[in-house]
């Protein structure tokens, strides 16, 4: 499997919608976000009557006449709570700031940036170990997982050095369990189903924005498999159709990563994709709105006014990297986001 080209699908995918254009926390789309593939707090989704999911579920075929060998990891954004404070008096040491000293503000003003609250993001994974499918079938396995509370701070200095303001950042718990079961279906084939659950500890009446601090956001479910093969569900052969037509995913959908024929890993996302996806080579990176716009999104890019372009640059490092790569993208490569064609062949004996 070639890993780079399995990385540069997931993260086109892990962080769409993360922050959608004009990329600026002041914007009302980015202030009431849509988030993909996101498993709350079992608490919260039920409080909500189970329209926010607490599980999600990946079932799969796998081929192997042998004793296949499986691993699984589950790849999503934590969200991370930056909140911002103001110092009535500045000082030179941070630790010397006390609470009494502080005023939270959700803008901070500074001579030559503007500093927001805001929700950033952080990549987690969670790998479950290399796992035998046929002692799977004979006995599943649960997988816990528990991430840490943390809170850290930053200070924020003027041009003499002075500390101004404080940037607070707090990720909360996220806790919950992979359970992991097999089926043998027929001989040489096997169901593998991965179901993860979110059972953080949260109070039911939160707001959205405190359960998604304790979410798996656009979670995604890798699975790689030794001495057999995965079956594509998108286009399953004809042994396997009925099998393939049983399978149950929810929240998710499978399809195979790699080149064109290979069948050892599969990716599980929470956007339909097909077999084999892929990243447009002419695309210059993330966008977070899907590649299939880059041309417009650049251009709207270029229009924006400098005080926009400021607030853009100073709100998150990854928007911050959209607008320097956008600005100083060449003449030629921009216009090869215009369009392209692939796949033309010529057709023989056949008419219009």
């Amino acid at each position: 499997m070639n890993a780079a080209l399995l990385d540069g699908i997931v993260n086109a995918v892990l962080y769409e919608g993360y922050m959608l254009y004009p990329y600026r926390p002041s914007a009302v789309k980015n202030r009431q976000r849509f988030n993909f593939g996101v498993i709350y707090p079992r608490a919260y989704s039920e409080a909500q009557g189970g329209t926010d999911p607490w599980t999600m579920q990946t079932e799969v075929l796998v081929q192997g006449d042998g004793k296949p060998q499986c691993a699984v990891r589950v790849r999503f954004l934590r969200m991370v709570d930056r909140s911002l404070a103001k110092l009535r008096t500045p000082t030179r040491e941070l630790s010397l700031v006390t609470e009494q000293d502080i005023e939270k503000v959700e803008r901070l003003n500074l001579k030559d940036q503007v500093l927001y609250a805001w929700q950033e993001a952080v990549e987690e994974t969670i790998e479950v170990t290399e796992f035998d499918l046929s002692a799977l079938a004979a006995q599943s396995m649960q997988w816990p997982f528990r991430l840490s509370a943390t809170q850290t701070r930053e200070a924020v200095r003027d041009a003499s050095g002075l500390i101004v303001g404080v940037i607070y950042r707090e990720k909360a718990t996220v806790a919950g369990t992979i359970e992991l079961s097999s089926e043998r279906l027929d001989p040489g084939v096997f169901r593998l189903t991965a179901r993860i659950s979110n059972t953080s500890r949260i109070e039911s009446l939160v707001t959205r924005e405190a359960a998604l601090s304790r979410s798996l956001v656009s979670a995604h479910t890798i699975l790689e498999v030794r001495g057999g093969e995965f079956v594509s569900l998108v286009d399953p052969p004809d042994p396997c159709i009925i099998f393939a037509l049983a399978c149950q995913n929810i929240g998710t959908w499978p399809v195979l990563v790699g080149q064109e024929g290979e069948r050892d890993t599969m990716l599980s996302s929470p956007i339909i994709l097909y077999d084999y996806p892929q990243i447009a080579p002419e695309s210059p990176g993330d966008l977070f709105d899907g590649a299939e716009i880059d041309e417009i999104l650049s251009l709207r890019i270029m229009t924006m006014t400098d005080n926009e372009k400021q607030e853009m640059r100073q709100s998150d490092e990854r928007t911050r990297q959209i607008l320097e790569r956008t600005e100083a993208l060449p003449t030629e490569q921009f216009m090869k986001l215009h369009g392209a064609l692939r796949g033309l062949r010529t057709i023989k004996g056949e008419r219009p």
